[in-house]
């Protein structure tokens, strides 16, 4: 399996190289560039599924085959086909070994969706508590156990220089420069409707994924942790229903008909999957209030497609376009607020203040706060690089 998984040892061209070429949309994404390459480092890598982590990996040692002195430098290992620590514990020192002769000093060694590995942490921490990955650069992707059972925080004084990196769909800002190099309002607005619909899954955009697809795997992920994928339905509907007002976890609840404690898990697990996203309240005195009502938005546009399949709901445009902003003030920031008393502030992030407007709705606001109009969007998403 080692063999099959690294062709560039044998001076071979590997299948997502050939794959990514002949796609009609393709991008280099900007979070490799984040990735520490200087030994000793454990990265993580994660993100929901198909947003192109594995992909954005095989350009990334495409790019390491260019500067190592041997391809035997490099190893990647798709970690879906083990069962448990062990198994990958087996595989790691079987590459070790193979390090040792061939005289490699440094490798780059990526486990792939390592997450659908049982223990897998176990495997990590016994070979570098034995000093077995000192000089070299370790990256791990996954989507669920990696942000559920956030393994990764007990590996405290073992990652070195390594780095966390969060992979989502592309920004709007990503999303129109596949189309255009300079930004036009025209051309905004045109771009941002299609974005609209298909979200920043350049997966979808390249026709090799399917809406449906979303709701399979986020079900399988629901399985995997032992969860009811039907109350996992209805919690995310009754978000949907009450989407965009503030909304608790008792009030979900009630609408589900479960208690607080078991409404407030699963959201808190659509979070960990990068489905939701809650926005606190923010008050006046500028602290931040997390026992009052917080709005609860869907990340990307595409999930909310399918979450809109998955539960038989609608969302309005006016919606998405209030949950677009907050998500990429999320991004820039690293945090998102809101404010409500006698005028709403939709999102506080940084030194900003946004109110996105929908039709005729009125109200009156500070000053500092910046009133989005439809039309205006575009061109705001992509001013936040």
């Amino acid at each position: 399996m080692l063999e099959m998984q690294n062709p560039w040892w044998f001076n071979e061209p590997d299948r997502d190289w050939e794959l990514f070429e002949k796609l009609t949309y393709r991008i280099r994404p900007r979070w490799l560039d984040e990735l520490s390459t200087e030994p000793f480092a454990l990265n993580f890598v994660v993100g929901p599924r198909r947003v192109g982590k594995t992909l954005g990996i095989k350009l990334l040692i495409r790019e390491l085959l260019k500067r190592v002195d041997s391809p035997y430098a490099v190893f990647y290992f798709s970690c879906d086909v083990l069962e448990d620590y062990r198994e990958l514990l087996e595989v790691l020192n079987d590459y070790l070994k193979l390090k040792r002769r061939k005289g490699i000093k440094t490798a780059f060694v990526f486990l792939d969706e390592v997450s659908l590995v049982d223990d897998w942490w176990r495997a990590l921490k016994f070979l570098i508590d034995r000093g077995e990955l000192r000089g070299d650069v370790v990256t791990v992707t996954g989507s669920i156990s990696l942000t559920v059972g956030r393994h990764f925080e007990t590996f405290g004084g073992r990652r070195g220089k390594g780095k966390t990196v969060e992979v989502m769909p592309l920004s709007f800002r990503d999303y129109y420069r596949l189309f255009h190099d300079e930004f036009f309002p025209s051309k905004g607005e045109e771009v941002f409707e299609r974005y609209l619909e298909t979200g920043g899954y350049l997966a979808y955009l390249n026709g090799t994924l399917k809406v449906e697809e979303l709701v399979g795997f986020l079900k399988a992920d629901l399985k995997a942790l032992d969860r009811s994928t039907d109350l996992a339905r209805d919690v995310v509907g009754a978000v949907l229903d009450k989407a965009p007002s503030p909304t608790s976890f008792n009030a979900v609840a009630k609408a589900v008909g479960v208690s607080p404690h078991t409404a407030r898990d699963y959201i808190e697990l659509f979070e960990a999957f990068h489905v939701l996203l809650q926005v606190l309240y923010l008050g006046g005195d500028g602290k931040v209030y997390p026992r009052k009502e917080r709005k609860l938005i869907l990340r990307d546009q595409l999930l909310a497609r399918a979450m809109e399949l998955w539960t038989r709901r609608g969302v309005d445009k006016a919606v998405l376009y209030e949950w677009l902003v907050q998500e990429h003030l999320y991004r820039k920031f690293g945090e998102v607020y809101y404010y409500r008393n006698s005028y709403e502030v939709d999102a506080i992030a940084g030194n900003l203040k946004v109110e996105v407007k929908s039709g005729e709705r009125k109200g009156r606001y500070l000053r500092d706060v910046r009133v989005l109009k439809g039309s205006e969007i575009p061109g705001f998403l992509y001013s936040l690089t």
